[in-house]
């Protein structure tokens, strides 16, 4: 039987496909209960950490904050039920200190396919 609550399964790609992934920013995710330590998931988390600060950085975050992973349920997508749609959804999260501006990274038209209620 498959562990589903192993955090080492929800990362399922290497450090440089993150570099295929967008960077959005967001005024202001204020609820980080449900965040979780990269190291938790990864034991190489330093080697995604790396990629993630040099997108952030680039996009324009100060480098303040912790980075850490948010999960979007398979729920808030429409579209074909694959493991994207099933499994949900990981993204990297930062919350800069000095404003609150959340910088998310994420996959590429991952937000094409949100549940809408128009």
């Amino acid at each position: 039987m498959i562990n589903q609550k192993d955090k080492k399964r929800i990362i399922t790609y290497g450090p440089s496909d993150l570099r295929n992934f967008e960077v959005l920013a967001y005024e202001w995710i204020d609820n980080l209960c449900f965040t979780i330590d990269p190291a938790e998931c990864l034991e190489n988390a330093e080697e995604y950490l790396a990629v993630v600060r040099e997108l952030f950085l680039t996009e324009g975050w100060y480098g303040d904050g912790n980075i850490e992973l948010m999960w979007i349920p398979p729920f808030m997508f429409e579209g074909p039920r694959t493991d994207l749609f099933t499994l949900g959804v990981i993204v990297w999260h930062v919350k800069q200190r000095e404003d609150g501006i959340s910088w998310i990274l994420h996959p590429k038209g991952m937000f094409e396919n949100l549940i809408t209620n128009e």
